[in-house]
């Protein structure tokens, strides 16, 4: 935002997300937190946290941030992804229900495999 860019998050949804759900697309949101689209915006080491309106209605949103995908500029596509942590809570424990071979390679006794070749970001809309 000091660069007057927009800032988008990109969000896997799960049980915890709370979103519109009629704008999920492929397990994903994206989220644009703007100035001008969100209020009460509040980031913490664990939720992001704001309002903001869908189609004219206002809704409460609420992300685990280990839900967060990516950050990036709407105008540049320029920004940060994260690793995803599917099946595991901000802790690092697998999430209730799930077994650890559900919740992906940090569930077992393997090391995660090294991605390979240059970083890359992907818009989603």
């Amino acid at each position: 935002m000091d660069s007057g860019l927009t800032p988008y998050l990109s969000v896997r949804v799960d049980h915890r997300t709370r979103v519109p759900q009629g704008y999920i697309k492929e397990g994903q949101i994206v989220l644009n937190l703007g100035p001008s689209a969100v209020r009460n915006l509040n980031m913490d080491n664990e939720w992001i946290t704001f309002s903001a309106r869908f189609g004219g209605a206002s809704h409460a949103i609420e992300v685990p941030v280990a839900n967060v995908l990516a950050i990036y500029a709407r105008e540049t596509g320029e920004g940060m992804g994260f690793a995803s942590e599917a099946g595991l809570d901000v802790t690092g424990k697998v999430a209730e229900g799930e077994t650890a071979a559900e919740a992906g390679p940090s569930g077992s006794d393997e090391p995660p495999k090294t991605p390979r070749g240059r970083p890359q970001l992907r818009v989603v809309k």
